[in-house]
């Protein structure tokens, strides 16, 4: 598509993208915070990569719905690598450096990785995360913020993990102006999804936009009429006041270029590439899972926009930036239909930081993460669980592995493992019934129903040993287009023990030719049909 054709698709659209560029901005502000507290960065760190995932990867994206920021599965990284590299500016250069490296990636054309995850492990992520959190948002549903919003690992910096967090704000003392901001929120939430008009002006009005003015103006009249229930300081969002532009320009940080040849700067920029290339990949092929139009991102596109995000991030003083699953699933979710929404949203970030963000700063975490449990309850409906179950226990056992194994540790180990469940699967359903063998009179067929490689040894020789004496055997190859050497050695070698066993053999169908140089006995070769 030409760029001017692009911008014209992109702005046609605009009357579903502003509404949905608001609510991507709502649920990315309490996580943009979230993961500089869990990663051990400054607030304002995480901000700026909001804004940069926004702009820069928005504009250079050619996935429609993907929403770029920091993200939660990179938290250990980058707080180990702050720690390790002494200094932020130091840590700042290796998130320049990375970008630069998967700005390589990209003309390495590595995106064609995200084609091999199976999609019941990309379902699973998707669950899984939804599940996540729900909860993790619970705690601060009530006003229990022992963990910060943003951390999504299942071994929290509290020294707890997600299900103790959970049992930690039940033996902890409520917040009930906290409880009643998010319960009520969360009914408003489910109302309106069923209940928003289809037709009018209300239906672009944002559901987690409304909710989020209900907090705010909850918590001021508890303050006027209910002091008991009036939601602590420490449970409303936390934005670094700028005062004017050169005061938000003071809080940007400039990268160490000084630190350039050090060994330990690039070695975190390599772990940084290459685990933010990986969940970049991974996020952007689950959102074209959820995208309703089913449309196909270029993935080496998205490592080019990935790459320029990161080195602008690192350029100016935020953490490094991936395509993030909840922004993303929030912006389909919302009704966003391309880009636009993505740009949008950084522009509704940086606005409010440097215009209101003493406003900003009286919105309840309670609010905040009553939507983000709407929006886990979307990505993990036990409809989706029963449809995986309905497909049978080939799909169903990858997809509810990968959710356990992200629950009970973190994103890129758990889709480790999936994957590894799943790729199991599939060798295990090429292995099974490969080879058929039909027995009339004293002639015998050995057929290969498809292809043969090395994992088909044990069968194709199984069966050509369970062949009695003195029969004619026909080897059917002709459902194949590649027998791998090893199966050829084995064909080979039952061909010249047969004038031994009394046996003629008949091979049908090598219609490359592979058996011809390689078998030195006679043999007769049916025609290929």
């Amino acid at each position: 598509m030409a760029d001017t054709d692009r911008q014209d698709a992109i702005w046609g659209h605009w009357r579903a993208d502003v509404p949905a560029s608001i609510v991507v901005a709502l649920v990315a502000l309490p996580l943009c915070l979230g993961v500089a507290l869990a990663s051990g960065a400054p607030l304002f760190a995480g901000l700026v990569s909001g804004i940069i995932g926004g702009l820069v990867v928005g504009a250079l994206t050619r996935s429609p719905l993907s929403v770029s920021g920091p993200a939660a599965g990179l938290t250990a990284i980058v707080l180990g690598a702050i720690q390790g590299l002494a200094t932020f500016e130091a840590f700042l250069l290796a998130v320049c450096l990375a970008g630069a490296m998967q700005i390589s990636f990209s003309f390495l054309r590595a995106g064609i990785l995200a084609e091999f995850v199976p999609s019941s492990v990309i379902t699973g992520m998707l669950a899984a995360i939804g599940l996540i959190l729900i909860l993790k948002q619970l705690p601060h549903a009530i006003g229990y913020d022992g963990d910060p919003m943003g951390d999504f690992a299942f071994g929290q910096r509290d020294g707890g993990n997600t299900l103790s967090g959970i049992v930690s704000f039940l033996r902890d003392e409520i917040q009930w102006g906290a409880a009643l901001v998010a319960a009520t929120s969360l009914a408003f939430l489910f109302w309106w999804d069923k209940a928003r008009p289809k037709d009018g002006p209300w239906r672009f009005l944002p559901g987690p936009l409304v909710v989020v003015v209900f907090g705010v103006v909850a918590n001021a009249v508890f303050a006027h009429t209910f002091p008991s229930l009036v939601i602590a300081p420490t449970h409303l969002v936390s934005v670094p006041i700028a005062g004017s532009v050169d005061g938000f320009l003071d809080l940007l940080k400039l990268p160490d270029f000084t630190a350039v040849a050090r060994a330990d700067v690039w070695t975190a920029a390599l772990a940084i590439a290459i685990v933010a290339s990986l969940e970049s990949l991974l996020s952007v092929q689950a959102v074209d899972e959820i995208d309703p139009q089913r449309r196909v991102t270029d993935k080496n596109r998205e490592l080019l926009a990935q790459g320029f995000g990161n080195l602008a991030s690192g350029l100016l003083g935020g953490l490094p930036v991936t395509s993030v699953i909840v922004r993303s699933s929030a912006n389909v979710d919302a009704g966003a239909r391309t880009q636009l929404s993505a740009i949008l949203h950084a522009v509704w970030l940086l606005g409010s930081v440097l215009l209101i963000p003493a406003i900003l700063n009286l919105i309840p975490l309670a609010a905040l993460a009553a939507v983000l449990i709407a929006t886990g309850w979307k990505l993990a409906k036990p409809a989706l669980f029963a449809e995986r179950y309905a497909q049978g226990w080939t799909q169903f056992t990858p997809f509810i592995i990968t959710v356990v194994a992200i629950l009970f540790t973190d994103l890129l180990i758990g889709i480790a493992i999936g994957i590894a469940v799943g790729f199991s699967f599939v060798i295990w359903r090429n292995v099974q019934n490969a080879v058929t063998v039909v027995h009339h009179g004293n002639d015998v067929m050995v057929r290969a129903r498809f292809n043969l490689y090395f994992v088909h040894k044990a069968q194709l020789q199984a069966a050509l040993s369970a062949i009695p004496d003195g029969r004619t055997v026909l080897i059917d190859l002709s459902a194949t287009n590649y027998v791998d050497l090893d199966n050829i050695d084995i064909i080979n070698a039952f061909v010249k023990a047969a004038p031994f066993r009394s046996l003629r053999v008949v091979i049908k169908g090598d219609a490359r030719g592979q058996l011809a140089d390689r078998i030195n006995a006679p043999l007769t070769r049916a025609r290929a049909t």
